[in-house]
C-alpha cells in the first residue's frame, strides 16, 4: 500500500505539556520523559502548558494554520512495550474552526488529502478530512461551511493495542468500556485520561482486521 511506505511526511514525535507519572499511571512505559509508539516518540514536559504543544513531521517545518509543526529532541533506544498493550499509533487528530482552510493549507504544504468523511451533527454537518503521515493518519476535524479566523489546534491521539480487552482490565477504572468504533471490525475504548492527569484525549483501538489476517 502506496500511503504506508511513502514516509517522506511521517509523524516522528509529538510534545505533550504533562507530567511523565500521569502517562505511566495511563499503563504507557515511560523512560527519561518519553515513550515509543510505534516509530512515532511522545516526549513529555511538564513545563509546558497542557495539550500537544508541537508536532514534529518529516518535510514540513512551521505551523499550518496554526497547527504547530517543527522539530523535537528524543531520546534513542525506547523500549516498545506498554502495560496497556498499545503497539501503534492509529490517529493524531487535529480540530480547526475553518475546515476547508486548514485542508487546503495542509494540501498546499505537501500532504495528499485521502478521504473526506461528513455526518450529521446538532444542526449542522461534521467532516473528516484524513491525510496520511507516513504510517500514522492525521484525521481533521471541523464543521463543514464553518469560518473562523481561529487556528487550528492538535488535539488527541487514537491508538492501537493488540489485546483491547486485555488493555481494558490493566486500566481498570482508568479506561472506559470498549464498544464498536466508526471503522468496520474495530472496537474502541477511551482512556479517562482527565482522572489519570493526562492533558491528551486517548483512545484505544483494536487492530485492523486486514492486518490480523495477513
Amino acid at each position: 500500500m502506496t500511503a504506508l511506505t511513502d514516509r517522506s511526511h511521517q509523524l516522528r514525535a509529538i510534545l505533550v505539556g504533562d507530567e511523565p507519572a500521569a502517562w505511566d499511571d495511563a499503563g504507557f512505559t515511560v523512560v527519561d520523559s518519553a515513550l515509543r509508539v510505534g516509530t512515532t516518540i511522545v516526549v513529555l514536559d511538564p513545563d509546558l502548558p497542557s495539550g500537544i504543544a508541537r508536532a514534529d513531521i518529516a518535510g514540513l517545518d512551521g505551523d499550518v494554520d496554526g497547527l504547530p509543526i517543527g522539530p523535537i529532541e528524543t531520546p534513542a533506544d525506547l523500549p516498545h512495550g506498554h502495560r496497556n498493550r498499545v503497539r501503534g499509533f492509529d490517529h493524531l487528530v487535529a480540530m480547526s474552526h475553518s475546515i476547508q482552510r486548514t485542508s487546503t493549507m495542509l494540501i498546499d504544504a505537501g500532504l495528499e488529502l485521502r478521504r473526506t468523511r461528513t455526518f450529521p451533527a446538532g444542526d449542522g454537518t461534521r467532516r473528516q478530512d484524513f491525510f496520511w503521515l507516513g504510517d500514522v493518519i492525521l484525521e481533521l476535524v471541523g464543521v463543514e461551511d464553518a469560518t473562523s479566523n481561529e487556528p487550528a489546534s492538535l488535539w488527541g491521539l487514537a491508538l492501537e493495542c493488540d489485546d483491547l480487552d486485555a488493555a481494558v482490565v490493566e486500566l481498570a477504572d482508568g479506561i472506559g468500556a470498549a464498544k464498536k468504533a466508526v471503522q468496520a471490525g474495530r472496537r474502541i475504548a477511551t482512556i479517562r485520561t482527565r482522572e489519570l492527569g493526562v492533558s491528551v484525549p486517548i483512545a484505544l483501538m483494536s487492530p485492523h482486521p486486514q492486518r490480523d489476517n495477513g
